[in-house]
């Protein structure tokens, strides 16, 4: 359990500088006047602005300063501007390991705190010292011959720092008002992408903007950005997308490109009129993450047998299911890349395009100029391809176009939106898709998700294994056998979350004459999973289950996303 932090009254009242009654008559009067309670023992002479700064020190385990005695600070004037440490009330105590030390006046200002990381450095170790005393050095050692020195000792230190920092607009002294904010965008940008992330999401809030990036599927908070500079970071953010910077009431969408380390990256922008200001999320487009190849999905060697064997057939119709996020769009991209060969032509309709490859026609659905998938298909047949990839079959039209084209010699790669294989049959007969046409073109349907897999870095026995996890995805001790449980410890590598990349769980079905003859009889999802299980396809959560006694991924993980049935949970 988290360690109680003390009030500044309750230190107070420790220390004896301050008694019970002397400490409830300021409570009402900040209660009364809408005033922090420092400020009320201040004002009433309760107490120094020293005894409150001290105390608000040991409240937040801060180092006090006391500036009558700190030669250094005087030392290291030059190592911030004026400007910042006239306004923010700032003052800079050296530099150690990367770290910029300085002496501020409130813990609690979280505002100008994140500015001042913004402005100065990112890694910033804070000391307190009275607000007023930092005023009065300000206003002492800032004027006159003094100035002079520090202007000395800051030119001096400009003449030894490399020709590249002016080169790419970054300004020393923080007088250029958009320097910095390139420099953050580039800052955000380029962590996101080392540290693999997705997604970046900006958020707007009350009183700050809140920095996330999507890693292996799960929201990370990174940083905050002033709210101050909110309008600066969102148009500089659609000025590099090509989005209308004026337009600040409809959603837009767009696109940079970037090279970051050597490697040129896409990022696809969409913003989004919230209560607090415009969302803005970056998908991060790495060619190389959907490069991966069928042999690093995922999949157990049967499956991997199985589905290389539906993706060579030479006509019909293969669906993959799932959410969004769930790697359907890599698995797919896997496929084509298989079949990718001079003897064959591949064409897609996607919307959108997100990556492209040497040798498939790839095609941009355009709903505004009526170049919709249907259009697009019907094109396609025209073209005479081996295999067509269509980004998900939404409605009836495009449904139909899709059957006719497995049905007519071409094999037909597509997704759909359901949570697992056998209710795919029932979502396209709901559509008002013929059943005689589903049993007769569907060769498989595929179900997956991504579980993230344990870092191998810091990967260890799992000293206490969650037995309520274990009952929900039905994993019994019996199938663990002498086995041990993995977990993650948490490392550098991984950024202490114990997990480092995501693997598949898969639902693979093929399609049978029993389950081709339910379909064209409209059976229900129930008795189609019977009969697929029967038939040997290994569910979501059985196929987690083999990742969590070979030690890939966790119980926890995988209950994320499947949970057996019929299993009854006590807890």
């Amino acid at each position: 359990m988290a360690r109680r932090r003390k009030k500044i009254g309750e230190i107070l009242v420790d220390w004896k500088i301050i008694t019970q009654k002397a400490l409830d008559e300021a409570l009402a009067y900040a209660a009364a006047e809408g005033k922090r309670i420092g400020e009320a023992l201040i004002e009433l002479e309760l107490c120094t602005e020293e005894d409150v700064t001290k105390a608000l020190a040991t409240q937040f385990d801060m180092a006090y300063v006391d500036l009558d005695r700190a030669q250094t600070v005087t030392a290291n004037l030059h190592l911030i501007d004026e400007k910042i440490m006239k306004a923010h009330k700032v003052l800079p105590l050296g530099e150690e390991n990367g770290r910029l030390k300085v002496v501020i006046g409130d813990p609690l200002d979280l505002e100008t705190l994140d500015l001042l990381r913004f402005r100065l450095n990112p890694n910033l170790e804070c000391s307190l010292a009275p607000p007023s005393k930092i005023k009065a050095f300000i206003d002492r050692f800032l004027a006159g011959d003094y100035k002079k020195q520090i202007a000395a000792t800051r030119d001096s230190i400009d003449q030894d720092r490399p020709d590249t920092e002016e080169q790419e607009g970054i300004s020393i002294a923080g007088e250029d008002p958009d320097a910095p904010i390139i420099k953050l965008i580039n800052q955000i940008i380029g962590e996101a992408v080392r540290m693999r992330a997705s997604d970046i999401h900006i958020e707007p809030m009350n009183n700050r903007v809140r920095v996330r990036y999507r890693i292996d599927g799960v929201c990370v908070e990174r940083q905050q950005i002033p709210k101050g500079v909110q309008n600066s970071v969102l148009a500089r953010l659609k000025l590099m997308s090509g989005i209308d910077i004026a337009e600040r009431r409809l959603p837009q969408d767009g696109r940079i490109k970037m090279k970051i380390s050597g490697k040129d990256i896409d990022f696809r922008v969409s913003s989004c009129p919230a209560y607090h200001g415009e969302s803005v999320v970056l998908r991060v487009l790495r060619p190389d993450s959907v490069r991966v190849g069928i042999g690093a999905l995922g999949f157990e060697e049967d499956n991997r047998q199985t589905f290389m064997k539906i993706i060579k057939r030479p006509n019909g119709i293969f669906l993959v299911t799932g959410p969004t996020g769930s790697g359907k769009t890599t698995t797919l991209y896997s496929a084509l890349q298989e079949l990718n060969r001079p003897d064959r032509k591949i064409i897609t309709a996607e919307d959108p395009v997100e990556y492209n490859f040497p040798g498939i026609n790839q095609c941009q659905v355009r709903e505004e100029i009526g170049l919709t998938f249907s259009k697009i298909l019907r094109s396609m047949l025209r073209q005479a391809p081996n295999i067509i990839l269509v980004g998900e079959i939404r409605d009836l039209e495009v449904g139909e176009v899709a059957i006719q084209a497995a049905l007519t010699g071409h094999l037909v790669f597509s997704t759909l939106h359901t949570n697992d294989a056998p209710s795919a049959v029932t979502r396209l007969i709901d559509m008002g898709i013929k059943p005689f046409l589903v049993a007769s073109a569907v060769q498989a349907i595929m179900a997956q998700r991504l579980v993230r897999v344990i870092c191998e870095d810091c990967k260890e026995d799992d000293p206490q294994v969650n037995q309520f996890m274990m009952r929900v995805i039905g994993l019994t001790p019996e199938e663990l056998g002498d086995r041990k449980l993995k977990r993650g410890r948490g490392c550098k590598r991984c950024h202490e979350t114990g997990f480092r990349g995501r693997l598949g769980i898969f639902e693979l079905l093929t399609m049978n004459n029993e389950l081709r003859e339910l379909a064209f009889n409209r059976a229900p999802t129930s008795h189609i999973r019977k009969a697929a299980i029967a038939g040997g396809m290994r569910t979501l959560v059985e196929d987690g289950k083999i990742k969590v006694v070979k030690g890939i991924t966790t119980v926890e993980e995988v209950a994320r996303h499947a949970q057996a049935e019929g299993v009854l949970v006590d807890e």
